[in-house]
């Protein structure tokens, strides 16, 4: 009984966190080409990170990252719109509309456009980074604080069609 108290301390301790910050609808240096490489319809097949037997990360204040793999996205590049869907079985239903973009810096941005709301009015969203960006496949690689220590958050992304 012990040992499990000790364990459950440990976790909520452990639990990551990650802010929204503000981020511009559309950034000035727009990464045309990145964008147009991820036009269409993905899946994140996997999501990574150090701990994640032991940690539970609540990816963009939405769901564990769990619920992530499995999650279906669509990305329109000619207007930075799209949406994605939570699919996974034993999860909550989820989907919304997004506006996201990529710098020359080969940063991310997206916004999470709740329902009824224009996407103009959205100031907060998140920064990560694309990665091994491919054809086929990307990734999107976010920093979350873990117990004081920044950690790296993978979501493997896979086209669908």
């Amino acid at each position: 009984m012990k040992k499990l108290f000790v364990l459950l301390s440990v976790l909520s301790i452990l639990m990551a966190c990650k802010s929204t910050k503000t981020v511009p609808v559309v950034p000035a240096n727009v990464d045309r080409s990145s964008q147009s490489a991820i036009k269409g319809n993905w899946k994140i097949i996997n999501v990574t990170f150090p701990g994640s037997d032991y940690i539970k990360v609540t990816s963009f204040q939405v769901a564990d990252s769990k619920c992530f793999v499995g999650s279906t996205w669509n990305f329109i590049p000619n207007n930075n719109k799209g949406s994605f869907e939570l699919n996974q079985s034993g999860c909550p239903a989820f989907s919304s509309p997004i506006v996201w973009s990529i710098n020359k810096d080969g940063n991310f941005t997206l916004k999470i456009v709740d329902p009824g709301m224009k996407s103009k009015n959205v100031t907060q969203g998140y920064i990560l980074r694309i990665a091994n960006q491919t054809a086929t496949s990307f990734q999107l690689i976010d920093n979350i604080n873990v117990g004081g220590q920044t950690k790296e958050i993978v979501y493997q992304f896979e086209k669908i069609n």
